[in-house]
């Protein structure tokens, strides 16, 4: 696996562009999120943990006086011990497991290794007349899509980010939006990255209306065809849990692929006081 998108330059710019102070500390990319109070913390997505070197946490440290930041939290990608360097296990932001397909295989290959519903499922929407399509960020598409995305975490309750968020993020080059069509409406529509050799799938909608058509289905099976085209190696589901999204979970393991599990997230606390008022805080709202 190589290096996460949530480390490249084009993610950094990303988050300055919404507003949010971000920082290259030495090739890992530190982001600052504001909390009340003038106060704030330091994040690192998905960092390697290759980089984390004296000159590292020298340099964390200098952002974290500056900023006012409490801790720093990081997600490291491989395996470290970060407790023995002072952090402390943390919650995470970014899902702890996911599921990568190796999609050097030939298409036969991937089909052969699905479960059979999800192949029965991509045959079923192709019999039902569905469209796919790669969307140029048109306005009517995109708006499209922040419908779709409402009636979703509607419907599953979660949520979601805002609407300039999702605008901003499909500016990035690489970053695409796949669509379903039936008859001229979009039914469903997934955010793909296209990052290196991997194909990351990162947010997804779709329209309950049509749930029995398997839309979704067959747009993964696209999109994974697509990311073959364009010489990816990998597709990532980018998150799975059987406990906080069963169905969307079983959806993903259809496909097939490993399963691989990161670390977690952990904290280098700067500010101990102000680190339990924040747990306090968070448990309570």
């Amino acid at each position: 696996m190589g290096k996460s998108f949530l480390q490249s330059k084009e993610w950094l710019n990303f988050q300055k562009s919404l507003g949010r102070k971000a920082w290259d500390a030495g090739g890992i990319n530190i982001i600052k999120h504001n909390l009340p109070l003038k106060k704030s913390y330091l994040y690192s997505p998905r960092c390697e943990s290759k980089f984390l070197s004296d000159t590292f946490f020298n340099k964390i440290k200098e952002i974290a006086k500056k900023e006012r930041a409490i801790f720093f939290k990081a997600e490291p990608q491989d395996k470290i011990d970060l407790e023995k360097l002072g952090f402390k296990k943390s919650t995470n932001i970014q899902p702890i497991k996911t599921i990568i397909l190796d999609i050097t295989k030939s298409e036969q290959e991937l089909l052969n290794q699905m479960h059979y519903k999800t192949r029965y499922n991509i045959n079923l929407a192709l019999k039902k007349g569905i469209k796919t399509q790669i969307s140029k960020l048109k306005s009517q598409n995109f708006n499209e899509f922040w419908r779709l995305m409402g009636e979703t975490t509607k419907r599953d309750k979660f949520r979601s980010h805002p609407k300039e968020y999702y605008q901003k993020m499909l500016e990035i080059p690489g970053i695409e939006l796949f669509l379903v069509e039936l008859n001229g409406k979009i039914i469903a529509a997934n955010i793909v990255v296209f990052y290196e050799k991997t194909a990351i799938y990162l947010h997804g909608a779709s329209d309950y209306e049509h749930r029995n058509l398997m839309a979704p289905h067959l747009l993964q099976w696209e999109q994974i065809k697509e990311a073959k085209k364009r010489g990816c190696e990998e597709y990532d589901f980018w998150g799975t849990d059987e406990q906080k999204w069963p169905g969307v979970t079983r959806f993903k393991k259809g496909f097939g692929g490993r399963e691989i599990s990161y670390p977690g997230a952990f904290d280098l606390v700067f500010q101990p006081l102000w680190y339990k008022v924040y747990k306090i805080a968070r448990a309570i709202l």
